[in-house]
């Protein structure tokens, strides 16, 4: 479908609720996320299962991240290390070997590290997931999934598809997912969690009983885990495009050509769903407007998920990910997924939702030749995006700069 600038996309303010979760209230401008501000810090480095965790980084929520559940800082800091260390322990699936922090690795953004196949690993290593891990830096910032009647456009929600409203809840489902962490049922990861080197701390803060009531136990840990996501280790906002937006750094010649590109209309168009200015109440740009677009994007022959014995797919090579179309119940959404972040894509490769791309340039080529080069078909044509992509008429050099200016959106920039 579509959709005019970002900065005319209709707005929706989130609002934290009663229940901890958010709701979007109509606006007038486009999508604001006003839940906090707190000053920049650069990323921070990893965690062995077991360790004691770095903390040095830990000791304030990230901007535009949601409120804790727990009231003042010091509450927010040990919920924090907590979750930090239930992220690392590769004691928790089934069995042990995988954590979240196994396809979530700090080092490159926290995705999947591992570029031996387009979809990730479980921790059977005959399994794989259909899709790409996405990154989770940023991910706080994602709004619910709700859907503007006046704009016709469903946005928001965690994993690609939408399928869940907050990152408590996106935190539950990989360890019960056999194609991840593979844990039978809630018990068997509160059973670890009882045994698990933090499990003192973890009664300290949920209470000595709290093994004693698995639902309780296992809603907890995914608020720690929440915790830890909301930190500024996961949001650094300390690319050097940002240090260009604060006057401290400047772009070199093809890296300011990248960025006219990116914003012209008439030409890459990308900050159309991909905003990259300043937003009205002063936070940077989230390179993201959080919509759902199905760009077009080929079925992937080299899925490994294709291969996977009946009992996990069903379906074989015939297997379509309808993506957001599954979450809402609407042939119309088949084939559309969330508006990725552009920021830290330099490091996130393979790209799309099954990995069909290895790298960022043919990407972006894809973009500006989709209807007009040799590619193969779209998996689901019926609801691809004609309108915004396909035949951008770039030339070579104009690929090549706006690559630049997209790995100018890496964070840890020093110059």
């Amino acid at each position: 479908m579509p959709r005019e600038h970002a900065s005319f996309i209709r707005s929706a303010w989130i609002v934290r609720t009663d229940r901890g979760s958010f709701a979007a209230m109509p606006g007038k401008l486009h999508w604001v996320i006003r839940l906090g501000w707190v000053g920049w810090l650069s990323s921070g480095g990893g965690l062995a299962c077991g360790s004691e965790p770095d903390t040095t980084k830990l000791d304030a929520p990230a901007r535009g991240a949601s409120e804790s559940a727990f009231s003042g800082a010091s509450a927010q800091r040990r919920m924090a290390r907590l979750g930090e260390q239930i992220f690392n322990d590769t004691n928790l699936s089934t069995p042990p070997g995988q954590a979240c922090g196994t396809c979530h690795a700090e080092e490159i953004s926290f995705t999947d590290p591992d570029d031996d196949a387009p979809t990730s690993a479980g921790v059977l290593e005959d399994r794989f997931g259909f899709r790409n891990t996405p990154m989770a830096n940023y991910t706080s910032f994602v709004p619910p999934l709700t859907f503007d009647p006046e704009e016709g456009l469903f946005v928001g929600g965690l994993f690609l598809d939408g399928r869940a409203e907050s990152l408590e809840a996106q935190a539950a489902l990989p360890f019960l997912n056999p194609l991840e962490m593979n844990n039978p049922d809630r018990a068997s990861v509160v059973a670890k969690l009882k045994h698990a080197p933090y499990r003192h701390e973890f009664r300290r803060q949920f209470g000595a009983d709290i093994f004693e009531h698995v639902d309780d136990a296992y809603e907890s840990m995914t608020r720690a885990i929440a915790a830890f996501e909301r930190t500024r280790r996961f949001q650094s906002f300390s690319s050097k495009y940002d240090a260009f937006l604060a006057g401290t750094a400047h772009l070199t010649r093809q890296e300011r050509l990248g960025l006219a590109l990116f914003n012209d209309p008439a030409k890459g168009n990308c900050a159309a769903c991909h905003p990259s200015v300043v937003a009205e109440d002063g936070s940077p740009p989230q390179f993201t407007d959080f919509t759902y677009d199905n760009i077009g994007v080929p079925k992937n022959p080299d899925n490994p998920f294709y291969r996977l014995p009946g009992e996990l797919n069903p379906e074989g090579v015939d297997f379509i990910d309808r993506g957001l179309g599954k979450t809402v119940g609407d042939p119309a959404e088949n084939g559309k997924f969330r508006v990725s972040s552009l920021r830290n894509v330099a490091l996130t490769a393979p790209y799309t939702h099954n990995g069909y791309f290895p790298d960022l340039r043919s990407v972006v080529d894809f973009y500006n030749t989709r209807d007009v080069a040799d590619w193969p078909a779209a998996e689901l044509p019926e609801t691809m995006n004609r309108d915004e992509l396909g035949n951008l008429g770039l030339s070579d050099r104009e690929v090549d700069a706006l690559v630049a200016f997209l790995e100018t959106l890496t964070d840890g920039y020093s110059d």
